[in-house]
């Protein structure tokens, strides 16, 4: 795997997924290439290679995976932000809309400590709302939003407008 345009052959577009008209990008095939998914992760990871990140934020659920690897890349901790009902501790919550509905995300009240630094990543950035609700509560608890890193950006919904005061990373651009 040498470059973007390479990834891009693993990416498979499932139109009509999960509702009709949406054209759900599967990054299944990414992962399951060990050459795609480490040069998925390392294009992820590469701008903050060199500074001090403290933990990475996971989105659920393809979240998990890709902040997983990514933190391990950073020698960063790892939190997860989870859907209502799945965290067991006292939590944080926050209620986004989606392209096609809305939804709310959970953390946990003592995740993250005041002033940490912290990457949100995710698979996939759409619109941008469901990493504004991640950043809200990431600032509940006193975090720092370092910055925003996905594997896919849908820009054509225009996310960065959601998100403008934000860094954000993107490896691939629709």
């Amino acid at each position: 795997m040498e470059n973007v345009e390479d990834l891009l052959s693993f990416i498979r577009d499932v139109p009509d997924f999960p509702k009709e008209g949406i054209i759900f990008k599967d990054i299944t095939p990414v992962l399951m290439n060990p050459d795609a998914f480490k040069f998925a992760i390392d294009s992820m990871a590469k701008p903050f290679e060199n500074e001090e990140i403290d933990l990475v934020v996971g989105i659920e659920a393809r979240g998990f995976i890709t902040a997983a690897s990514l933190a391990y890349k950073l020698g960063a901790g790892l939190v997860l932000v989870r859907k209502p009902g799945k965290l067991p501790w006292e939590k944080e919550s926050a209620t986004y809309e989606l392209e096609y509905g809305t939804d709310t995300l959970e953390i946990h009240k003592d995740a993250i400590n005041p002033d940490m630094n912290v990457v949100i990543a995710d698979d996939l950035i759409a619109t941008g709302g469901t990493g504004k609700a991640c950043i809200e509560l990431i600032e509940k608890v006193g975090g720092k939003v370092h910055a925003l890193s996905f594997l896919i950006e849908l820009a054509f919904l225009n996310p960065r407008e959601n998100l403008a005061d934000y860094t954000i990373h993107s490896v691939i651009t629709y």
